[in-house]
């Protein structure tokens, strides 16, 4: 695929991943274009066919809903010359590393699951089913995200303006 680089960026909820993606948006909108997730306006079929002819660079069931990333999506942003940010879920990195992408992948980590804990019930978002499952998924991503050769880098955001220029410093 022509044009920059795209950025593969990755980590539990509760991790800050979102919070560094909108200040790196705010601050750099001119740079970094987001892939759109293709999940709408099609159906189930429209969405399988795409998937089997190679149209997607990721894709994932959740809730009964197929989601995923088109190689157009990626390409639409490229072509505006940005860098391609792709936030994603550890199965989806896992779909993108078997493509020709060849992205920087980047996993945002919390520095411990207690205080991952913390900041999701801090949130007071969601029910303790809900949030236990959080849990359960942010542990298998954090064990995946040692994996040696996951992730180019893997940023601990116990501080949140240190992770902010530590990504930034791998960005630019």
């Amino acid at each position: 695929m022509a044009g920059p680089r795209p950025v593969v960026l990755t980590g539990p909820s509760g991790a800050g991943k979102s919070t560094l993606l909108k200040k790196l948006m705010k601050e750099y909108d001119s740079v970094f274009g987001f892939s759109v997730s293709h999940y709408h306006y099609v159906t189930r079929e429209v969405m399988q066919t795409a998937i089997d002819k190679g149209e997607f660079i990721e894709s994932a069931e959740f809730s009964g809903n197929m989601y995923g990333t088109s190689k157009a999506a990626v390409q639409d942003v490229q072509a505006k010359n940005l860098i391609c940010i792709l936030d994603i879920d550890m199965q989806g990195v896992q779909n993108i590393k078997r493509t020709d992408l060849n992205p920087i992948y980047i996993s945002i980590q919390p520095p411990s699951m207690e205080v991952l804990e913390k900041r999701l019930r801090d949130r007071k978002t969601e029910s303790e089913e809900s949030l236990q499952r959080r849990l359960h998924i942010a542990k298998v991503d954090m064990e995946l995200s040692k994996e040696p050769g996951m992730f180019d880098v893997v940023i601990i955001n116990d501080n949140l303006d240190v992770a902010y220029v530590q990504l930034k410093d791998l960005l630019f």
